[in-house]
């Protein structure tokens, strides 16, 4: 063999083993997979195929030019997971700490713009320390790059990010533009600036899991969609979650087999209470509607008060939004209306139709709400049903009260058919704040106040709390029994598979961020 030809072949072996080797970081790596191992869990069997393996860095300060790994701490190509095509690139934290240099930012980009090309998702799968710092403003540039055709991909191909160890400074804004991003507990992390900074500035001392942890992200800032146990655990809800996604926004969701059978739920009769003001567990309703163990819940633990997720109903995959009564009493607030905004956007960029499930008493009162913007937070979800042109389905459980009725997927604002259960009570507020104001005279007069409060809020209930005011209008398409909701919406969603909507002449509209 000739000598040239044996010591490439000798680098690219070392290559595969990951490279720098004995740059791991033993404690960092602690219960974590190398990026090959990833790929090769992530990936069918056989089906990857690297693209830019020799690639090295071109850094001659520092003595850079001594340390040269092939790939530059970053694998990047193609491949399938279960049968479908993706393009991937995982991080190499054993290569210069998985740093990101400019030859490192134009193999990422070199794929993305593959991905686009052929209408495919990417998935990237982040273990980074930050931007090469040897290289001052062209890893920066190259940040940068990477930043723009994420912007380029939005919209038109799924773009999932794993955080599978650190990310920090400006390499979090990639994962942020992104639809998806999962964390894995206790050995991934994300923030602008560090614990050391943060105690610096603010003399507040904090560590790096406390700042921008797993928990951290998917409980109080809802930059996490889904948190993971471990690595495998983190490549297998990739895999879930892209089984519920089409390959891009010309596409829809592979169907699965599926029979129509009788479909009717009795378990669906005995789940809202007589009593309006007990709560229960939306997912109980979401349960008995999908097909049986479909649902795969986003960010599910932050702003609890109202449920996103994907599930599948006949074989195809829907979005749901659902407020939680179990929580703050499904009311809507500035977090609960982000994430739902956000989850109906993307499944209108894919072409995913949506299912929202309503018992809604108004949103949030307070000062706090006020001042951290629940009036234009409120309208991101407002504006993104507005615009949503998937086929939309609204099923009113118990409670639609004020604004909120509105809001969530109301007929006034485009949703394409819209059911009751005769439990729905559908009005300005309820029956007792209403009662207060309207016979505020009356019951003032009364020699028993009390009594005549509870006679006028009975007479408004028996008026206004119910569905059938808003069906006469043709507000609420049909009023139904519980068993038979999921034949219904069956029906509904097969109808308007075809839906087309003509969208008005401009550039694009101004959302409330």
């Amino acid at each position: 063999m000739d000598p040239k030809a044996k010591k490439l072949e000798e680098k690219i072996a070392k290559a595969h083993l990951g490279g720098g080797q004995q740059r791991i970081d033993k404690q960092h790596h602690k219960n974590k997979l190398t990026a090959r191992e990833r790929i090769t869990y992530l990936l069918d069997e056989g089906s990857f195929e690297e693209m830019g393996l020799l690639v090295t860095h071109r850094t001659t300060d520092f003595d850079m030019e001594k340390q040269q790994f092939l790939g530059d701490g970053v694998i990047t190509g193609y491949g399938t997971i279960e049968g479908r095509l993706i393009y991937i690139f995982a991080q190499d934290f054993t290569v210069f700490g998985g740093s990101l240099s400019e030859t490192h930012a134009e193999k990422i980009c070199k794929i993305m713009d593959a991905a686009i090309k052929v209408g495919v998702p990417c998935i990237g799968l982040n273990d980074s320390g930050g931007a090469r710092i040897q290289e001052g403003v062209r890893s920066l540039g190259g940040y940068a790059d990477i930043f723009y055709r994420n912007v380029q991909a939005s919209g038109v191909i799924p773009q999932i990010s794993a955080i599978m160890g650190p990310c920090a400074g400006g390499a979090v804004y990639s994962p942020a533009m992104t639809d998806f991003t999962l964390m894995v507990e206790n050995t991934s992390y994300m923030f602008v600036t560090g614990p050391n900074v943060v105690k610096t500035v603010t003399n507040e001392e904090v560590t790096a899991e406390e700042l921008g942890g797993a928990t951290t992200h998917s409980t109080k800032s809802g930059v996490t969609h889904i948190t993971s146990a471990n690595d495998i655990t983190c490549l297998d809800d990739i895999k879930k979650l892209l089984s519920y996604l089409p390959q891009n926004n010309t596409k829809t969701t592979k169907r699965l087999p599926f029979t129509l059978k009788d479909e009717t739920r009795e378990i669906l009769e005995a789940i809202v209470p007589d009593n309006a003001n007990k709560p229960y567990d939306m997912h109980h309703v979401i349960s008995g509607i999908i097909d049986n163990d479909s649902f795969y819940e986003i960010h599910k633990d932050y702003a609890e008060n109202i449920i996103v997720g994907f599930a599948r109903l006949g074989g195809r995959s829907i979005g749901i939004i659902a407020n939680q009564p179990l929580f703050l009493a499904g009311v809507l607030d500035v977090n609960s209306s982000k994430k739902a905004a956000r989850f109906t956007r993307f499944c209108d960029c894919f072409n995913i139709p949506l299912l929202v499930l309503v018992d809604v008493p108004g949103f949030l009162p307070g000062t706090d709400q006020e001042w951290n913007g629940i009036i234009t937070n409120g309208a991101k979800l407002l504006y993104a049903l507005s615009e949503a042109t998937v086929p939309r389905v609204t099923l009113i459980t118990r409670k639609a009260y004020g604004g909120a009725y509105d809001v969530m997927n109301s007929k006034h604002i485009g949703a394409d058919m819209n059911f009751a259960w005769p439990s729905a009570e559908i009005a300005v507020m309820g029956a007792k704040g209403a009662s207060e104001i309207i016979f505020k005279k009356e019951i003032h007069a009364a020699e028993n106040p009390a009594e005549k409060l509870a006679e006028k809020e009975s007479e408004y209930a028996e008026k206004f709390a119910n569905p059938y005011r808003a069906a006469e209008r043709g507000f609420i398409d049909e009023v139904i029994q519980p068993k038979t909701t999921r034949r219904k919406l069956l029906k509904a969603f097969s109808m308007l598979e075809d839906k087309e909507v003509i969208k008005p002449n401009r550039k694009h509209g101004n959302i409330p961020l």
